[in-house]
């Protein structure tokens, strides 16, 4: 960033630059985001990393899921415009060989809440919005048994069935589950998630999913980056972190730029490998794990640290606890 040189050699010169109302407010905007970049170099340095802040697992009571949109792993990992994802895949573990299950986005996102294989996810291929023909009476990990919330940014009430503004129902699943009880009042706006974390309310699995800016699906990179550099630090700050029992996890629904359809043990395709970044007290720093894992091993690790039955595919997936020390 360019800076304004503020030397003035004399009164004269003082008076004749005095700065105009414009010049003024741009003074303020370049303050403001040289107040944020320190504060993001901050974050960056490693200051207060998330990990590796006790020696062994104790018992994970909350499992936090942060889902991003539509990048393969070498537009994330390495990229000079995600420096705090980068920072924290550093600082925490990294998934290498991660992949994801199909495209689009819905059957994803379907199949690493419930296990359904490929032929029951078809019917989700067009990424349309929860109505006959694009429901499921499937079981999901939202409805066994454990409290559970989603938190959707921009989402204009609760358990919302269609799309809004920035707002997409497709990465939204709870709707698409005709037989989960309680999505009226447990898929919810993101910003309850400040009001659980302050009274320590935090259920056993949380959702997240920003909205198409933040999720990088119509914003960029960098808007993703960013803004999980805001909202992450505020899970890693509070008590039910910080009590060592809050496992989270950030991964991607799918890839670009490949061809197949079937992804999930798919190791040549570009579009089926994503980045997934661990962050948990005891995952070591700097951890990195090549086994193949997939969003089907993302439900079983949940289920697993939550003890949950296994759902669907999710009962053969190989799980990440032992990989990131769990």
């Amino acid at each position: 960033m360019k800076r304004t040189n503020t030397y003035l050699p004399s009164l004269a010169a003082a008076v004749l630059l005095l700065p105009s109302p414009l010049s003024a407010a741009r003074a303020t905007a370049a303050a403001s985001t040289r107040t944020a970049s320190a504060a993001q170099s901050t974050m960056l340095a490693g200051v207060g990393s998330p990990c590796a802040t006790v020696k062994s697992p104790g018992r994970y009571t909350h499992v936090i899921w942060v889902w991003m949109e539509n990048h393969s792993y070498g537009t994330i990992i390495g990229s000079k415009q995600a420096p705090y994802l980068n920072r924290l895949a550093a600082d925490c573990g990294l998934a290498m060989n991660y992949h994801n299950i199909t495209h689009p986005s819905l059957p994803n996102y379907i199949a690493a809440t419930s296990g359904l294989g490929y032929s029951q996810l078809a019917a989700f291929n067009s990424d349309c919005a929860p109505a006959a023909g694009c429901t499921t009476k499937a079981p999901s990990i939202f409805s066994q048994g454990e409290t559970w919330r989603a938190y959707e940014e921009s989402m204009p009430s609760n358990c919302h069935r269609a799309n809004s503004g920035e707002y997409a129902v497709r990465h939204n699943p709870p709707p698409y589950y005709t037989k989960l009880h309680g999505c009226s009042s447990s898929d919810v706006a993101y910003r309850r998630l400040a009001t659980d974390l302050a009274r320590g309310r935090l259920p056993a699995f949380s959702f997240i999913t920003p909205n198409l800016i933040d999720d990088m699906h119509d914003g960029t990179i960098a808007d993703g980056d960013r803004w999980l550099a805001a909202a992450l630090p505020k899970i890693f700050s509070s008590p039910e972190y910080r009590n060592g029992s809050t496992a989270v996890f950030i991964t991607w629904d799918e890839g670009e730029g490949g061809a197949s359809q079937r992804c999930a043990t798919n190791t040549s395709d570009i579009g089926c490998r994503v980045a997934t970044i661990v962050v948990s007290p005891s995952t070591p720093r700097g951890t990195r794990s090549a086994r193949l894992f997939n969003h089907y091993s993302l439900l079983a690790t949940a289920e697993q640290l939550l003890h949950l039955p296994k759902l669907g595919h999710a009962a053969t997936a190989a799980t990440m606890t032992a990989a990131f020390k769990l």
